[in-house]
């Protein structure tokens, strides 16, 4: 190689970087580069960056937490909060608050969904296959919502409790999953929201779900998104959305497409076409429904391990009486109209 090859190969960015792993949380078993070099993502740190996050871990460790103190998680509230290491702090703690109250590690080990076919007839939410990214696709379909006929067969909390369970299981096993097929960290998801069926007397209602569902993720579950297409939108909703996208962060506008009802080719041109349900001008029909099947990688055991959730007989430990006494959380599942919150697993 001549000097000035040298030179520029030196200058030339790493294809490949590697995370700077933390030897006593950091216990993978998938990658964790980010496929694209985006700033404060995985691999992608600045020294500054890196710094933060050992900062917020020692913050986080003086206040008697242990779980979730991983690098990954903590660049995840890190980057939700634009790595303010304070704004982070009170996001976790809020948020380690709310998963003891709403009891949500004993949840992911008991909580059985048996009523599941009977409320998909109404509002069917499923993970089906990913796109041609690897990651996770999630469908929602609101056309035929019908609360009180919901509400006679399961409750508000059982249906949040279902989200809640599904949110832990994208963590582990579904998005390592992907991850270890596709040989580069994925951590967001696909979602397609079904808006058929839905008129314009009916849009206040679906927006409601979709609000609160975006609360949950976002205070919660943060920086999940990968891309979300609302399609067969109603005549209305893309103005509704030109107001409501003036107060989103530019990079959460850029994940979202309303398409109307040639949403076809936009769609297919992310995810595969055997990847898609019929339903949705993609050619899979899978045995029993899609919407039951569960496919994808998460099912292969080529590419699925034991989620670590499942390997911990006890709830996670309890930060001290500091630590407890913390940034305040909302009440499990309510929003700001006192609802049951239920939805996609899409933060931004």
């Amino acid at each position: 190689m001549s000097a000035r090859a040298s030179r520029e190969s030196a200058r030339a960015p790493k294809t490949n970087p590697e995370m700077e792993l933390n030897p006593k949380y950091d216990d993978y078993d998938f990658p964790t580069t980010a496929p694209e070099p985006q700033p404060g993502h995985p691999g992608h740190t600045t020294k500054e960056q890196d710094a933060q996050v050992q900062q917020l871990r020692m913050m986080l460790e003086q206040e008697g937490y242990r779980d979730r103190l991983d690098t990954l998680t903590l660049l995840r509230f890190l980057r939700a909060r634009k790595f303010s290491v304070q704004m982070a702090h009170d996001m976790f703690t809020a948020n380690e608050k709310w998963r003891k109250e709403f009891g949500t590690d004993e949840l992911v080990h008991n909580f059985e969904y048996k009523e599941k076919p009977d409320v998909f007839k109404y509002y069917p939410q499923y993970y089906h296959k990913t796109d041609k990214d690897g990651r996770p696709v999630y469908i929602e379909q609101y056309g035929n919502i019908d609360l009180n006929a919901m509400y006679k067969i399961t409750s508000a909390e059982r249906m949040l409790s279902n989200l809640v369970v599904e949110y832990e299981k994208v963590a582990d096993p579904r998005l390592p999953a992907c991850s270890r097929k596709v040989g580069k960290l994925l951590e967001t998801c696909c979602t397609i929201m079904d808006m058929k069926g839905v008129g314009v007397t009916r849009v206040p209602s679906v927006y409601g779900y979709v609000k609160q569902a975006s609360a949950i993720s976002q205070d919660h579950y943060p920086e999940r998104l990968g891309k979300l297409y609302i399609i067969n939108a109603p005549w209305g909703f893309s103005s509704v959305f030109n107001v409501v996208k003036g107060f989103l962060d530019p990079v959460t506008v850029s994940k979202i497409h309303v398409l109307g009802s040639g949403f076809q080719k936009e769609l297919l041109a992310q995810v595969p076409k055997e990847n898609l349900p019929k339903a949705f001008g993609g050619t899979c029909e899978c045995p029993g429904g899609c919407e039951y099947s569960d496919a994808g990688p998460w099912q292969d055991s080529q590419w699925v391990r034991e989620p670590k959730w499942a390997k911990k007989t006890g709830s996670a430990a309890q930060p001290t009486e500091a630590a407890s006494g913390a940034a305040p959380a909302p009440a499990p599942g309510m929003s700001a109209n006192g609802a049951g919150g239920f939805g996609a697993p899409a933060p931004a």
